[in-house]
């Protein structure tokens, strides 16, 4: 649902209907994140003498907090004056991020008098996956030093048992050990993306194989319906398998298995199942191989195997910066280009915009003389620097065949790596130069266009490098009640006037209705929000919009509303999220876009999730529809919910996930993404507009959307 701020009335196009895919049987084997087990256990073993200090001043987040004067950072700020405290309940848990992978040896616990009897300290790779290093329960207080064996980027003390009959309380939480290469964690990068693929059979030329590995939601493979059946991937190279994504059409595997193989010839499987629930799977696994297949021995319907999409993950496809000291050099440094734009569909597209870690903002060649060969974009490191990785996030108009270069003085240059084949979007490329200055030369354009990159990454050592800003911590886990409205006034009360704001004016995108401000929009006095849509007897259609920009704004968590749509041809009831910087000057769609349900009144079976970006928005957004076949969404309430982190969203229906857009998968076959900075929530009950056409002499008014609650946990 694209749409202003209650300050704005600037007018964008509003998309038209996703695109539909027939899901069914829609379950999802969730698993927090592609992470291979830590293998971790608690010993003794005593911290070696090279062991550090991690934990000091790095990002700490808590279960709850006793007040604003004991904050969970305070347990990390190396003053021994200062603690955190929880709320009195069990039980409570205090995590810290270390911002890299760690070899953890030792934990110091100095407790504040209310101290825990029984804990457990955790290791965690994403924050989400938990491995127990030491329990006990008969925690002693005071100063208690522990020797672990572990390794993990967050560390975390889960508290079970409270001594007293206060929270718990902790003076200093200190972890100590060393940063370096470390157990394999499982990449969320696609492996098996647009790699040479092979199969047993296919229905027809319009579902090769290849359709599964294309990153495109909207083909897939299909094969002949006969059983077994197989789809095979070549990584390329041998490698360690740790997941992989089933995501299938109506016709999927009852039972099937999983395999691996060095030679493409003799197999070893390493998942087997006889009850495949169809839909989306994601699979935890270990295997080692450069092919990977899904073996079909068992079809669930008359049908024969289809896959939407086949994903491989691998223990090398990791999306972090290498472990080998490499970092990120080039942000914010001085560039220069060939040319620029600063006109048309490109305004401020400077050579700068490559270099700010803002995915939303890019770089393009002048469309007055630049849409030439060739072209080119060049960052200064500031000093020498040992040239490791360069990382180019592509605009539709990308370079097939350009250089790396690298140089000592930005006037002599030596190619580190060319290319003859570029393929846009997201391209990591492994190099070896040294120089203080980079810049990609391209030689051959993919289109009549010019070039143009959202975002020009260079990794390495030395240089000058300037911190870029650091990713929100993600969601803790478990999670915990951070906002919330349950809509329990009284009959005719208005919202909460300290958490939401009407949104007053006309709709956009085609819509109809005048937005009043707050007579469309009042409680039932029986716990929910009504957002009516009428028509006045002027003719006039009106309804109701609010939003929380000026009283709540956040990055990740789970997010959740129970929803009654309103139905009938011409409504258009969403609840979705804006980018908050839309409201500080950001434009459309550049700010992202969330829409976590929407429904339209001529498809009462549907609801849709999709993302919208600079690089896909309107009706090429990233999204899908949850179909409910024969069924009237319009008729019962549901749970309409995200899961949102720096990794993926996954997408729900009464706890039903049906998609899932990982950050990896939409930076290699859509565009940036621009989803890691804090939103608002938004609810409306648009009539009429682009999507759903105008109401007609079957439309029946006032329609009433009602919202039993709105939570968001963290």
């Amino acid at each position: 649902m694209q749409g202003t701020s209650s300050t704005s009335s600037t007018v964008r196009p509003r998309p038209a209907q996703p695109p539909q895919h027939p899901w069914r049987s829609l379950v999802l084997t969730l698993v927090a994140a592609l992470v291979a087990a830590l293998s971790l256990t608690a010993a003794g073993a005593p911290a070696q003498a090279a062991d550090a200090l991690l934990s000091q001043g790095k990002p700490a987040t808590a279960s709850s907090t006793e007040n604003a004067g004991s904050p969970a950072s305070a347990a990390v700020d190396g003053n021994a004056g200062t603690r955190w405290s929880s709320a009195a309940a069990d039980p409570q848990w205090l995590r810290v991020d270390l911002g890299a992978t760690a070899t953890i040896s030792k934990i110091v616990l100095n407790w504040e008098t209310a101290y825990g009897s029984a804990y457990q300290l955790q290791t965690s790779a994403d924050g989400a996956t938990w491995t127990t290093v030491y329990t006990t329960t008969t925690g002693a207080g005071g100063t208690e030093t522990l020797n672990v064996t572990g390794s993990g980027r967050y560390v975390r003390i889960n508290g079970t048992v409270r001594h007293t009959q206060y929270g718990y309380s902790l003076w200093e939480f200190q972890v100590y050990g060393t940063t370096g290469p470390t157990t394999p964690t499982c990449g969320t990068a696609n492996a098996a993306l647009n790699q040479p693929v092979t199969a047993s059979s296919t229905e027809n030329a319009g579902t090769p194989a290849s359709a599964a590995v294309d990153g495109n939601a909207g083909t897939r493979w299909s094969s002949t319906a006969a059983d077994p059946q197989w789809l095979r991937v070549d990584l390329g190279t041998s490698q360690g398998i740790c997941g992989v994504q089933l995501s299938w059409e109506a016709a999927y595997a009852k039972a099937y298995q999983i395999q691996t193989s060095a030679d493409g010839t003799n197999w070893t499987t390493v998942h087997s199942t006889t009850t495949g629930p169809g839909a989306t799977e994601l699979i935890t696994l270990s295997g080692t191989g450069r092919y990977v297949r899904v073996y079909g021995t068992q079809r669930a319907t008359a049908y024969g195997y289809s896959l939407w999409e086949f994903q491989v993950f691998t223990t090398g496809g990791a999306t972090q910066p290498p472990q080998d000291g490499a970092v990120l050099l080039s942000y914010n440094k001085p560039a220069t280009a060939s040319t620029y734009q600063n006109a048309n569909s490109c305004t401020g597209c400077t050579p700068a915009r490559a270099f700010d870690e803002d995915p939303a903002t890019r770089w393009a060649t002048s469309d007055t003389n630049g849409w030439v060969d060739p072209g080119w974009i060049a960052v200064d490191l500031g000093a020498t620097a040992h040239i490791t990785k360069v990382v180019l996030q592509w605009d539709p108009a990308y370079a097939t065949g350009y250089q790396i270069q690298t140089s000592p003085d930005g006037a002599n240059w030596t190619s580190v790596y060319s290319t003859t084949t570029g393929k846009g979007f997201k391209e990591t490329v492994t190099v070896d130069g040294t120089g203080r200055y980079v810049r990609m030369y391209g030689t051959a354009r993919s289109s009549a266009y010019g070039y143009s990159l959202w975002t020009f990454d260079v990794y390495g050592t030395g240089g000058s490098p300037t911190a870029p800003p650091a990713l929100p911590p993600n969601p803790g886990n478990p999670t915990h009640l951070v906002w919330s409205d349950e809509f329990n006034g009284a009959a005719g009360t208005r919202p909460d006037t300290g958490k939401w704001t009407q949104d007053v004016g006309n709709g956009q995108n085609g819509e109809l209705e005048y937005y009043t401000n707050g007579d469309n929009t009042a409680m039932d006095g029986a716990g929910n929000l009504v957002i009516e849509a009428r028509k006045e007897a002027s003719g006039q259609y009106t309804s109701g919009r609010i939003n929380t920009s000026d009283h709540f704004n956040f990055t990740y968590g789970h997010v959740e509303a129970r929803i009654k749509v309103s139905g009938t041809q011409g409504l258009w009831p969403a609840f979705w999220m804006l980018g908050s910087n839309f409201k500080t000057g950001t434009p459309w769609p550049n700010s992202g876009e969330i829409d976590i349900m929407e429904h339209v009144g001529k498809v009462a079976d549907s609801v849709y999730s999709t993302l919208h970006a600079p690089a896909y928005n309107g009706g090429n957004g990233y999204g899908s529809p949850y179909t409910l076949a024969g069924s009237d969404f319009a008729s019962a309430f549901h749970v309409y919910a995200v899961d949102w982190d720096s990794t993926h969203m996954t997408f729900s229906v009464d706890g039903h996930a049906f998609f899932t857009a990982d950050k990896a998968v939409v930076e290699s076959t859509r565009g940036p993404w621009v989803y890691d900075h804090p939103f608002y929530l938004i609810l409306n009950n648009a009539v009429g507009g682009d999507w759903p056409g105008a109401p007609d002499a079957t439309t029946v008014l006032p329609q009433k959307m009602q919202i039993d609650y709105v939570r968001v946990s963290q």
